[in-house]
């Protein structure tokens, strides 16, 4: 088995493939973040937040600039016509990049007010797109533009497909970071990163019921995260979670068991499924993109 590769669940030896190891392939970023797979492309984006680009590996290729400036681009997915959906730092912005290039601005206030700065996204199936929007993006002028927040906290928001408006969907968490939903959508992970900038902040996996496309208030807390504070997430084809962390990626049950790690030699921000089989996870870590053939494959893949 790797050294790369830490059991501490005998469920997670399955989860993993014992002569497949960790490949670093690019590094050169400032912060790496966002990874999207587009299968059909066979190429991966992502985000180099403090340099303002995004960034393209192609399956068997090298790394391009997608795109810069970028508006400090963060997370990104895919929705169900295969449109790149990204969060943006600089405009404070979620939008949609149109099959022929153009940007649509999705939404950018609620109420009147300039959101913090949008941080991750992910698409349902009925067309609704869900972010968070901590304030990483203003705090700074690293990550964005430095500004005061217009908004009394900072929020999981849900956008209509069809009207386009913006409701508030959680308002329960510190700093909402990454999300994504279960298999059958009935669920709804989000992890808080509160602890960044405070020493006795929560780091933990959130879980929210979701019926008839909204979640139902009140949430639970899944599992903690430590070393270091969770970020962006994915959920594979079974229903378990693939989080960051400092030490690298944690595999945790549904029921919040700390199955396994994948150890990663830079902080990790953020991990995607994608290849052609769905079973190989992309992970974003600090300066650098990296890879390891898994026993699982994505849930979401498009």
């Amino acid at each position: 088995m790797s050294d790369d590769i830490e059991i501490l669940d005998r469920l997670f030896a399955g989860f993993v493939i014992g002569n497949a190891s960790l490949e670093r392939l690019w590094t050169g970023a400032r912060w790496a973040e966002g990874p999207v797979y587009f299968p059909d492309a066979r190429q991966l984006l992502f985000s180099d937040i403090p340099n303002d680009r995004m960034l393209r590996w192609i399956d068997g290729g090298d790394v391009t600039v997608f795109r810069q400036p970028a508006n400090y681009t963060n997370g990104h997915t895919r929705d169900r016509q295969g449109r790149l959906v990204s969060c943006q730092h600089g405009t404070r912005s979620v939008t949609r990049t149109e099959l022929d290039g153009t940007v649509t601005v999705l939404a950018d206030r609620i109420d009147g007010r300039r959101f913090n700065s949008p941080n991750d996204v992910v698409v349902r199936s009925d067309g609704s797109v869900w972010f968070t929007d901590p304030p990483y993006g203003i705090l700074s002028d690293y990550e964005g533009h430095k500004a005061p927040s217009e908004l009394d906290g900072c929020y999981v928001y849900r956008l209509d497909p069809g009207t386009g408006d913006v409701e508030v969907a959680v308002e329960d968490m510190t700093k909402p970071n990454g999300l994504s939903f279960s298999v059958d959508e009935t669920v709804l992970y989000v992890t808080d990163s509160g602890r960044s900038h405070d020493p006795q902040g929560p780091r933990n996996i959130r879980a929210y019921d979701v019926r008839d496309g909204r979640v139902v208030p009140g949430g639970r807390t899944v599992a903690e995260i430590s070393p270091g504070i969770p970020d962006g997430m994915a959920v594979d084809s079974e229903g378990f979670l693939w989080c960051s962390a400092g030490d690298g990626v944690h595999c945790v049950s549904p029921d919040g068991t700390l199955l396994g790690k994948i150890r990663v030699p830079e902080g990790v921000s953020n991990c995607t499924f994608g290849g052609p089989k769905a079973n190989r996870l992309f992970i974003t870590a600090t300066t650098s993109l990296y890879a390891i053939y898994v026993n699982r494959t994505g849930a979401q893949m498009l």
